[in-house]
C-alpha cells in the first residue's frame, strides 16, 4: 500500500503542535505536579471546542482516523492531559445516538468521556429486563474521567446486545488511580443503575469492539508520540554531551542507538498509519488484524525506544528535574492499557 500523510494531514499536525507548544502541557504541569492527578483545562476543551476538532468524526466535519492519528501523536509528544482521542470518539457515538448530550460536548459545554469494560479482565455487566437495563461493576481504567461531566457508558449485555447509556458523574463513583503517568489522570467508574426505558439505547453489533480498536490504535499512536519526542531528546543531547572531549554523538555504539530509535518510531508510525485505515473501512476482521500487529509492535518498540533513551541519557535521565522520566512514564502506562502488548500478540494468534 502506497500511503503518505495529504497536505491537509501534515497542516493539521503542524497547526496542532503549535499550538501544544504555546500551550505546552508540561512547563503548565510542573508546577502542580505534586498537588495531585493532572486535570484537563480549560484552554484545552476551549480549544477542541472553537478548532471543531471534538466533532472529527462526525459525518459533517467528515474527518478521518488518520486526520484523528495525526492530533494524538501531536498530544502524545507533549505530554498533554487532554484525551481527544476518547473526547471525539465519544462525540461520534453521542451523535449517532441522537443524543442531547452532543451539542453540549460539541460546544466544549460538557465533556462526556467514554468508558468500557475491561479487555482482560472484564468487571462491567449489563443486564436487560424488560425495557429497563441494569449496569453493575467496574469500567477499565479511562483518561479525563475525574473532569468529566457525563461519562458514555458502553457494554455487552449477558445476552449478546450492545447498549450505551449516558451516565452523569454524580450518580457514579469515580476513582482515582495511583499509576506510573504524571502527565494524565487515570481513574475508574464505579457504577450501579438502574435505567428506564429512554435511558439508554441499543447499539448495531460490533459497535463495543470497534470502539476497543479505536482506543488501542490511539493509546499506541500515544506512545508512539511520546517516543518520537525522546528520539528527539536523545539525538540533541548526544550531541552536546562530551566524554573524552568528544560529543558522545561520534561514537558508533551512541550511533547506533539512535539509529535503532528513529527506525523503531518510523516503522510504528507505518504500522498504526495502516491501523488507521483499516478503522475507517468495513472488515472487521482485516480491522482487528491491523490494530492488534500496530498496538503490539508501537507499544513493544515505544517501551524499547524509552529505554534506549534513558540509557543514553544516563544519569540527568533519572532526575525529577528532566523530562525525560515523564515522557518513559506515560509511555510504560499506555503499553498496559487498553490491551496490552501480550494481549495483542495472543489476539493475532487466535485471529
Amino acid at each position: 500500500m502506497d500511503f503518505a500523510l495529504s497536505d491537509e494531514q501534515e497542516a493539521l499536525a503542524e497547526a496542532e503542535r503549535a499550538w501544544l507548544t504555546k500551550n505546552d502541557p508540561i512547563t503548565a504541569r510542573r508546577p502542580v505536579i505534586d498537588d495531585g492527578p493532572a486535570r484537563i483545562t480549560a484552554a484545552g476543551v476551549r480549544h477542541l471546542a472553537e478548532s471543531g476538532l471534538v466533532g472529527l468524526l462526525t459525518p459533517d466535519m467528515g474527518g478521518t482516523h488518520v486526520d484523528l492519528a495525526v492530533l494524538v501523536e501531536e498530544h502524545g509528544r507533549a505530554g498533554s492531559p487532554l484525551p481527544i482521542a476518547e473526547l471525539v470518539v465519544a462525540a461520534r457515538l453521542l451523535e449517532q445516538l441522537d443524543h442531547p448530550a452532543f451539542e453540549a460536548a460539541e460546544s466544549g459545554d460538557q465533556l462526556v468521556v467514554p468508558a468500557l469494560p475491561s479487555l482482560e479482565n472484564p468487571s462491567l455487566h449489563a443486564q436487560i429486563d424488560g425495557a429497563n437495563l441494569r449496569l453493575s461493576g467496574t469500567t477499565a481504567p479511562a483518561t479525563g474521567l475525574l473532569d468529566a461531566h457525563s461519562i458514555l457508558i458502553l457494554a455487552t449485555t449477558d445476552i449478546g446486545a450492545e447498549v450505551a447509556a449516558v451516565l452523569p458523574v454524580e450518580t457514579v463513583t469515580v476513582r482515582n488511580l495511583e499509576t506510573l503517568d504524571l502527565t494524565r489522570s487515570w481513574s475508574v467508574a464505579d457504577v450501579d443503575a438502574i435505567l428506564e426505558e429512554g435511558n439508554w439505547s441499543a447499539l448495531q453489533p460490533g459497535t463495543v469492539a470497534l470502539l476497543h480498536d479505536e482506543l488501542a490504535t490511539f493509546r499506541a499512536m500515544d506512545a508512539l508520540g511520546a517516543a518520537a519526542r525522546l528520539v528527539d531528546m536523545t539525538v540533541e543531547y548526544a550531541g552536546q554531551r562530551t566524554q573524552f572531549d568528544k560529543p558522545i554523538a561520534s561514537f558508533q555504539a551512541i550511533k547506533h542507538h539512535c539509529a535503532n530509535m528513529a527506525l523503531s518510531v518510523e516503522a510504528s508510525r507505518a504500522a498504526l498509519w495502516a491501523a488507521a485505515v483499516a478503522l475507517d473501512g468495513d472488515d472487521a476482521d482485516a480491522r482487528a488484524r491491523a490494530v492488534s500487529a500496530a498496538a503490539a509492535y508501537a507499544g513493544d518498540g515505544a517501551s524499547t525506544t524509552a529505554q534506549t533513551a534513558l540509557q543514553v541519557h544516563g544519569g540527568i535521565g533519572f532526575t525529577w528535574e528532566h523530562d525525560v522520566h515523564l515522557l518513559i512514564r506515560r509511555i510504560k502506562v499506555d503499553e498496559l492499557l487498553d490491551g496490552s502488548v501480550s494481549y495483542h500478540r495472543r489476539r493475532l494468534v487466535t485471529a
